[in-house]
């Protein structure tokens, strides 16, 4: 009977731990804008009910969305990373407005390159998503960006 006893409460924890929330998937893709210029496009998919936060949060909110290039000879980042519009809100757990975004969100990189030789940008995303009634810990994603 003990051993009965514990193989359920073994099969129950087993569970409960293997209950790993993963809400947003990560992509990347590469926009040529002229000879020499290129956008790097990171689409973040997000699960139903979840939300991305965008990279401008007031201070005492949720993690901001942050991204982060390698630096690399062969080209220059011009500007910061942008978004698009996401919804902002008055959020009642934060007690601010905050914006986010639900379902889907683009961020655009524009760089320069320094020469024609094909290579690869690498970089990260961290982020931190929150559902109705609980938030993740922030998380961190590689990022790779293909330049032909």
């Amino acid at each position: 009977m003990k051993t009965k006893i514990f193989l359920l409460l073994f099969v129950i924890t087993g569970y409960v731990h293997a209950q790993i929330f993963e809400p947003v998937t990560w992509e990347t893709s590469v926009k040529k804008v002229s000879d020499s210029e290129y956008d790097l496009i990171a689409t973040a998919k997000i699960e139903k009910g979840w939300h991305l936060y965008s990279q401008s949060v007031p201070e005492g909110g949720p993690v901001a969305t942050s991204f982060l290039f390698e630096g690399n000879p062969n080209y220059l980042k011009k500007g910061n990373t942008t978004e698009e519009k996401g919804h902002t809100v008055n959020d009642p757990i934060f007690e601010m407005k905050i914006t986010y975004f639900a379902d889907r969100a683009v961020f655009t990189q524009r760089i320069k390159l320094r020469n024609t030789q094909a290579f690869e940008i690498k970089g990260s995303v961290t982020f931190m998503v929150c559902d109705d009634s609980r938030c993740l810990p922030p998380t961190r994603e590689d990022l790779t960006f293909n330049i032909n």
